[in-house]
């Protein structure tokens, strides 16, 4: 971790060099709260690190139980080949909540919550790994890793799981209409305001060879996720 800064709060996260919220900072949180409100909303994050010498950003999913964030991928994945020596991560979660549309191109914006989370991350094995698979697929399906076949050896050998501490971390969001109502663009002609963006899961689509006679479990009729209902723990909804 660099230097620490300043701690914000009993709540917060200590703040350090990376990340201090230089621009336009007011947008900017080291709320722990708000921290895991962004992680939970969704399921997939953007993993960044330096492989043979160059950046590489790849999406993976994940999951957060606590204070930890728990990473997967194939074994034969570069970026988490990489991560095994340990080497320094960054790891984001952006969720877009609408376009802001101003009366000028300069001053359009977007909506947004973002997490930045900054760290080494553990290579976990055994009983460890398997928790944090557990909580990976806990985060995205609540209630399908106690439906489904466990994982075997053979897989579990196939599989890299990584866990990220939540001690270095930002939270950034924006929300609102457009900055220029009050200046001299506000005396435009043209329209302004937001179109608001969500993301929801849609009617379940079962698998074409699925035997008959095997109905939709309940945890996903309670999840939202079974015919008719569209929308599910508000994912990425405001």
């Amino acid at each position: 971790m660099t230097d620490e800064v300043a701690p914000d709060g009993a709540d917060g996260l200590t703040m350090t060099e990376r990340t201090r919220l230089r621009r336009i900072p007011e947008q900017g949180s080291h709320s722990r709260a708000e921290l895991h409100a962004v992680l939970d909303a969704g399921f997939v994050c953007h993993l960044g690190l330096v492989v043979d010498g160059y950046p590489m950003v790849v999406p993976t999913s994940y999951g957060r139980r606590g204070d930890d964030l728990f990473l997967h991928g194939s074994v034969a994945s570069r970026s988490l080949r990489a991560a095994k020596v340990p080497v320094p991560v960054c790891v984001t979660v952006t969720h877009v909540d609408g376009l802001v549309l101003a009366r000028s191109v300069f001053e359009h914006s977007v909506n947004y919550r973002c997490a930045m989370v900054y760290g080494t991350p553990d290579l976990l094995d055994g009983e460890a790994k398997l928790a944090g698979l557990e909580a990976i697929s806990e985060h995205a399906v609540p209630g399908q890793w106690d439906y489904v076949r466990s994982p075997s050896t053979k897989e579990l050998a196939a599989t890299t799981v990584l866990r990220l501490a939540l001690d270095e971390a930002s939270v950034k969001i924006r929300r609102g209409p457009p900055d220029d109502g009050d200046g001299p663009d506000g005396a435009l002609d043209v329209w302004a305001g937001e179109l608001p963006v969500r993301t929801v899961r849609l009617d379940l689509v079962a698998d074409p060879e699925l035997r008959p006679g095997i109905d939709v479990p309940d945890h996903l009729v309670a999840g939202g996720q079974a015919p008719g209902s569209v929308d599910w723990r508000g994912l990425t909804g405001t």
